[in-house]
């Protein structure tokens, strides 16, 4: 059977922590690809320095380009406004009929699930799988019971694995952009190249 990785994010820039996270997942758990997904509009978060869809569509085509495990797809922003995943979920598996679908996490994220929109309708169409972030406190009770009173809690604690902590965020990609610092080694050096060509996330 076919084993799609889904990992949908902002990717506000995609870095190698992202790169790296999507790997650990198609390792740990036998994917075949790993379809890489970023959203029109996060639901989550409020922010004004989110580039535009058409960037950071563009910046993940660079960083992924020659490797064939991994995909991008633009289906979110087509669709436009707030992403759910949920949506994405059902448009996947309609397009990949008869694979079983892998919704990849940060186990940051994790404890949040049981407050994403129709989420155990999610639950049926696709298996999450948690790869562990920097700082992960495996005993953490939204950890241990991130679905408390369903009986599929214990799956998804069951579906955690630790790769390789690397602790790189967008976040700090921004300030050291904003401040003339280097994200060399942070960035595939195609998205380093992207954002300096088109000035992104400077103040």
């Amino acid at each position: 059977m076919n084993r799609i990785g889904v990992f949908g994010g902002t990717f506000n820039p995609v870095h190698m922590g992202h790169l790296i996270m999507a790997q650990d997942a198609l390792e740990l758990f036998e994917l075949n690809t790993v379809i890489f997904v970023p959203c029109a509009c996060p639901p989550h978060k409020v922010s004004n320095d989110v580039a535009s869809a058409g960037h950071r569509l563009a910046m993940l085509q660079a960083a992924l380009e020659g490797d064939l495990r991994f995909e991008v797809s633009d289906i979110e922003i087509r669709r436009g406004g707030v992403s759910y995943s949920i949506d994405t979920a059902r448009e996947i598996k309609a397009l990949h009929p008869g694979a079983e679908i892998f919704f990849i996490i940060g186990s940051d994220s994790l404890p949040e699930l049981r407050l994403w929109r129709d989420i155990r309708q999610l639950l049926d169409i696709c298996r999450f799988v948690t790869i562990a972030r920097p700082g992960t406190d495996l005993n953490d009770p939204g950890l241990r019971d991130p679905m408390p009173g369903d009986d599929r809690s214990q799956s998804l604690r069951d579906q955690i694995r630790v790769g390789h902590l690397v602790n790189i965020s967008s976040t700090d990609i921004r300030y050291r952009i904003a401040e003339g610092m280097s994200i060399r080694y942070l960035v595939h050096p195609a998205v380093e190249m992207y954002i300096a060509e088109h000035s992104l996330f400077r103040q």
